[in-house]
C-alpha cells in the first residue's frame, strides 16, 4: 500500500497577550543564539535606568575619578591643618554684652612640615605635619634618616592633612604658628575621646537598670534579657547594646569658632568643648561646612631649607663612608 500523506491542519492561536514571552521571541532567539547548551534566560536583559540618561556622566570607581568627585563636592580643604595639645577649658567675657563664653585652650608646639604626598606618587595631595620633639636615641634608624633627609628635627607626633591641590602644599621645613588660624574663622577638630575602660550597660548606653522590688537582688544594674522572641530566631542580633569597652574612639567636632590667638605662646582659643582629656593630641583644620577664610597666600619655599638638607645628606654620606 502506498504511504499515507500527512495533512497539516492550521490550528488558530490564542491572542498574543495570552502567549508566553518565550513563544513571541522564539524566532528572534533562533536567529541570534547559536549555542544550544547551558542555562538560557527566558527574559531579555533590561536596561539599567539609573544614571543612564542623556548628559549624565558615568560613575567610575578609579581613584582619579573619586578624587575628581571630591573636588566637585568641595569636601577637601584648601590648606593644611595643625597639631595642638589640649591644655584645658576656661572662659572669657564679652566686653559688649557681658556674656560668659566657655572656650578650650589649644597650644601648638613646634609645628613643622615634614613631608608631602602628591598625586603622581601617592594618588592624592597631603601635607605631613610634625609636632613636639623627641630625642634621637628613641627613634629607629629609618625614621631618623627620613627626618635627616628632609632637614627637620625629630618629631613626637606625625599626622597627614589632605588638601585639594598642589597649591595647598607648604614647603618642607616651614613652621606653622598660631596665627595660621585667624580670629573669627571656623575650624573642625579631631581628637580621641576619654577612655573609660570596660563599663556596664547603664554607664555605656544609659540603661535604666532593673526594678528595686522583690525578686531583683544583685541584678539592679544588669542588662536583663538580650534575646528576642520566637520570630527573632532565638538569638542575639549583631550590634546589640551590651557591656564593653567605653570611649577612646575618634570624634570630630565641627564649626568651632576661633576666639583668640597668641603667636608667642602658640595658644589658640576655640569656642566650646573639644573631645578628649587634658594633654591629648588635637588636629585642627579649616571647617568644611563654612566659607573658606580669606588668608594670604602661603610663603614660597625657602632656599636655606634645601641647602640644609643637602648639608645633612652630605654629612650622613661622609659618616657612612668613614664607618
Amino acid at each position: 500500500m502506498p504511504p499515507k500523506t500527512t495533512v497539516l491542519v492550521a490550528v488558530p492561536l490564542p491572542p498574543s497577550f495570552l502567549l508566553p514571552r518565550s513563544c513571541l521571541q522564539s524566532s528572534k532567539r533562533a536567529v541570534q543564539q547559536t549555542r544550544s547548551f547551558g542555562i538560557k534566560s527566558l527574559d531579555s536583559p533590561r536596561v539599567n535606568p539609573y544614571n543612564n540618561g542623556p548628559g549624565l556622566p558615568g560613575l567610575l570607581s578609579t581613584p582619579k575619578a573619586a578624587y575628581e568627585r571630591k573636588i566637585r563636592s568641595d569636601t577637601l580643604p584648601l590648606r593644611t591643618g595643625a597639631l595642638a595639645i589640649k591644655r584645658g577649658m576656661t572662659a572669657i567675657y564679652d566686653t559688649e554684652s557681658g556674656e560668659r563664653i566657655p572656650c578650650t585652650v589649644l597650644q601648638l608646639e613646634r609645628n613643622q612640615v615634614v613631608h608631602h604626598k602628591t598625586m603622581k606618587e601617592h594618588g592624592y595631595y597631603a601635607v605631613c605635619v610634625g609636632a613636639g620633639t623627641k630625642h634621637p636615641k628613641n627613634i629607629n634608624k629609618p625614621e631618623l634618616g627620613h627626618f635627616s633627609v628632609q632637614g627637620v628635627g625629630p618629631k613626637r607626633y606625625l599626622q597627614e592633612f589632605r588638601v585639594r591641590d598642589e597649591q595647598g602644599l607648604l614647603a618642607v621645613g616651614e613652621s606653622i604658628h598660631a596665627t595660621w588660624f585667624m580670629e573669627g574663622q571656623y575650624v573642625d577638630t579631631r581628637s580621641d575621646c576619654k577612655g573609660k575602660g570596660f563599663q556596664g550597660v547603664m554607664k555605656r548606653w544609659g540603661f535604666g537598670g532593673q526594678p528595686r522590688s522583690h525578686g531583683h537582688s544583685l541584678s539592679h544594674r544588669s542588662a536583663g534579657g538580650t534575646g528576642n522572641g520566637q520570630g527573632g530566631g532565638s538569638r542575639v542580633y549583631p550590634g546589640k547594646k551590651m557591656a564593653g569597652n567605653t570611649g577612646g574612639q575618634r570624634n570630630t567636632v565641627q564649626n568651632l569658632k576661633i576666639l583668640q590667638t597668641d603667636e608667642e605662646k602658640g595658644i589658640v582659643l576655640v569656642n566650646g568643648a573639644v573631645s578628649g582629656p587634658k594633654g591629648c593630641l588635637v588636629m585642627i583644620q579649616d571647617a568644611l561646612k563654612k566659607p573658606w577664610p580669606n588668608v594670604p597666600p602661603p610663603p614660597k619655599p625657602v632656599e636655606k631649607n634645601a641647602e640644609l638638607r643637602e648639608a645633612i645628606g652630605a654629612k650622613i654620606g661622609t659618616s657612612q663612608n668613614g664607618l
